[in-house]
């Protein structure tokens, strides 16, 4: 997809880039690099892309500064090459703009507030004494509940629950399929004696977030479940009830939070991680792929390692060993050399 043409001059302007060729080429688009042609410009994320730059006919390239490129390519130099990528991605990729209005086929209960410039698709349900801000957009499907408040500019894209008394703030996007305020997973007793605690809290998101599609943010027990400002998740994402997540973090494909936990801000957490209750994780922390965190995290930890399925009392005899293998290596090495002196002293005839 493609806009308006730009000349190289202007983005560079727009994203605080320096050209190196012709200033006045003309980009009417993006491309991936080993892909890229006339009219389009491209970006080298990572050094062993560079190959494709040796036979490439884009109309230019957005680089770190300095870096080597054939002489026959434009260049835009920048700090950050992927940042400046996605800026002039958004330029000619806007998203899809939405025609303010509200469709007969919308349910609106008299007592909500609908602010001004307001899309409403059909199918669309807005509960009893709801808020929408001003300029955003419900898609197909969508359900704000009784006493829900959804912010300006955002968009909820089809079939997304913001379920009663739950609060989205400004900015927000909710992808197909999102549940913000379904029950935590509460119960006390055992057996035939197992019944359900009420979940009487509510969900609070902060403003600028994006929650990908089919996932889930349960509604706190008491009190609220919190997402911070700027914070991203990803697809298929569990957050249980209570759960608090600090701003601008980074929360990848089919993680599960589980209840009452704090995660600090800035925190990544990558593709299937596991977080048990009521731990804390520090600001900056990065727990890597598949990895299932079981105590607190203190700021700025990197943790990682999957952990394949054992019976429990193995698995927890070789967690208790763990974090002796360092010394254990060492004996057994020390081991090792010694028994090779002894060895190479009896096979010299030394007693």
């Amino acid at each position: 997809m493609t806009g308006s043409g730009k000349s190289l001059a202007d983005l560079a302007g727009l994203v605080g880039g320096r050209v190196v060729g012709d200033p006045d080429v003309m980009i009417e688009g993006v491309a991936a690099i080993e892909d890229a042609g006339p009219g389009q410009i491209t970006f080298l994320a990572h050094p062993r892309y560079r190959k494709y730059l040796d036979s490439s006919t884009a109309g230019a390239v957005i680089v770190n500064d300095g870096s080597s490129v054939p002489a026959t390519l434009n260049r835009l130099e920048v700090e950050d090459p992927n940042r400046a990528f996605a800026e002039i991605h958004g330029i000619f990729n806007p998203p899809p703009a939405h025609e303010p209005a509200i469709s007969p086929l919308a349910v609106v209960h008299p007592s909500a507030v609908i602010g001004p410039d307001v899309a409403l698709y059909p199918h669309c349900y807005v509960g009893r004494g709801a808020r929408v801000g001003e300029r955003t957009v419900l898609m197909p499907g969508v359900t704000v509940g009784p006493d829900a408040w959804v912010g300006r500019r955002c968009v909820l894209n089809p079939n997304v629950t913001v379920a009663h008394r739950c609060r989205v703030g400004d900015g927000v996007i909710l992808h197909a399929g999102v549940v913000v305020g379904s029950d935590g997973f509460g119960y006390a007793g055992g057996g035939r004696q197992r019944i359900k605690v009420p979940q009487a809290g509510i969900v609070e998101i902060g403003d600028q977030v994006e929650i990908g599609a089919n996932t889930t943010v349960d509604r706190a027990t008491i009190g609220s479940t919190r997402i911070g400002a700027g914070t991203k998740i990803d697809n298929l994402v569990q957050i249980a009830h209570n759960v608090v997540i600090g701003e601008r973090c980074l929360i990848v494909a089919q993680t599960g939070i589980a209840g009452s936990t704090v995660i600090g801000d800035d925190v990544i957490l990558a593709g299937q991680a596991g977080i048990s209750d009521h731990l804390e994780i520090g600001n900056g922390s990065v727990i890597g792929p598949r990895s299932t965190v079981l105590q607190s995290v203190p700021p700025g930890s990197v943790l990682s390692g999957a952990v394949t399925a054992a019976p429990h009392k193995q698995w927890l005899r070789v967690m208790r060993l763990l974090p002796r293998l360092p010394t254990l290596w060492h004996r057994v090495s020390e081991l090792e050399r010694n028994i090779r002196s002894l060895v190479s002293r009896e096979d010299k005839g030394v007693s």
